[in-house]
């Protein structure tokens, strides 16, 4: 039988305790996961893809004692079953946070299957500490000069503030 992989899809614009909490989980459920940062999201990023790569590194590396098996962080930018199959992924592993959530990760869910019939989509639901954890309100709260040292892990913080000081600067 062949090793249960799977693909943790996401802008990761930051990473945050949340998807590093995913992460955790989904490793215990697979052989080996790889998160897959996406170069273009839909959404305008605040962090570089190259940028979002290294932070998710980052975070992955500071896990490397409670992670239950191998993860490998990559970019990405092809269609998300190409991916998958490329990889040899049996699964995509994808994050609840809320009911509203869902109807968006439904409709990805269902063309996913319709695109690659062996590739499932496996939900994990937010822990409840994590969920109201948002990388959209991550960065709301640190750009209005808010904490978010509980949001996420001192790496990132220290990100930023290192970018929101840079842009501050720039609009002076």
């Amino acid at each position: 039988m062949s090793d249960r992989i799977g693909v943790y899809p996401g802008s990761f614009d930051p990473i945050t305790n949340g998807h590093t909490d995913l992460i955790l989980r989904a490793t215990r459920q697979l052989d080996r996961l790889v998160v897959a940062v996406a170069l273009h999201t839909g959404k305008e990023p605040l962090f570089s893809h190259k940028e979002r790569i290294e932070m998710a590194r980052e975070e992955v590396a500071a896990l490397k004692s409670e992670l239950s098996g191998p993860v490998e962080v990559i970019g990405f930018d092809t269609l998300l079953i190409d991916l998958a199959r490329q990889q040899k992924a049996r699964a995509i592993v994808r994050g609840l946070r809320a009911v509203s959530d869902f109807e968006f990760e439904f409709q990805m869910a269902a063309m996913n299957a319709r695109l690659a019939p062996e590739v499932e989509t496996v939900f994990l639901m937010a822990a409840e500490r994590q969920q109201f954890i948002s990388a959209r309100f991550v960065k709301e709260i640190a750009r209005l000069g808010g904490d978010v040292s509980s949001l996420v892990s001192p790496r990132v913080l220290a990100r930023l503030k290192a970018r929101f000081k840079r842009q501050k600067q720039r609009t002076r």
